[in-house]
């Protein structure tokens, strides 16, 4: 089983549209560390419900190396710090991020990376969603960016290029 590790954006946008199910289709198990276990939960909404109700397939881990923390704060937020040392810790297969400050100094790190838009069109190419279409549209509405030519991009890898309106 791979080991992947979550940061908060990608757990409350996908809570958001009603399919953080497809990290499990997908991973059967994730990890979060504690900062984005708290990021997540601080508010009591339809995405802490969720979380709370998965603790069954996403394990929330601490980190060991607290010290570290310190050399990324300038640039990235607590969970996205957390995100990369845990993974870093528990020799993470995939680290899902959506903040491009946050993704560039996984990469960095060399750690294997991908966004929400990613992990959508891996559940289509594995035939877990339909279309991926409709799902961004439900992001969007939902507050989450997507520019329109990375979204031209992601449409046409997933041969649907011609949904778009």
């Amino acid at each position: 089983m791979r080991k992947v590790v979550v940061n908060s954006t990608p757990l409350i946008v996908l809570c958001g549209i009603g399919r953080l199910d497809i990290l499990q289709k997908l991973y059967q198990e994730i990890m979060i560390p504690t900062a984005v276990y708290q990021e997540v939960t601080v508010i009591e909404d339809s995405a802490c419900a969720q979380i709370k109700t998965s603790e069954n397939w996403i394990h929330v881990e601490k980190i060991e190396n607290h010290l570290e923390k310190k050399m990324y704060r300038a640039k990235l937020h607590d969970g996205e710090v957390e995100v990369m040392i845990l993974a870093q810790e528990r020799e993470a297969d995939l680290v899902i991020l959506d903040d491009n400050a946050a993704k560039k100094t996984a990469k960095y790190l060399g750690l294997t990376v991908t966004g929400t838009l990613g992990i959508l069109l891996k559940a289509k190419r594995q035939g877990i969603i339909d279309k991926i279409y409709p799902l961004l549209s439900e992001l969007k509405q939902n507050g989450f960016y997507i520019d329109n030519a990375l979204e031209k991009v992601v449409l046409e890898q997933a041969d649907e290029a011609d949904d778009r309106g």
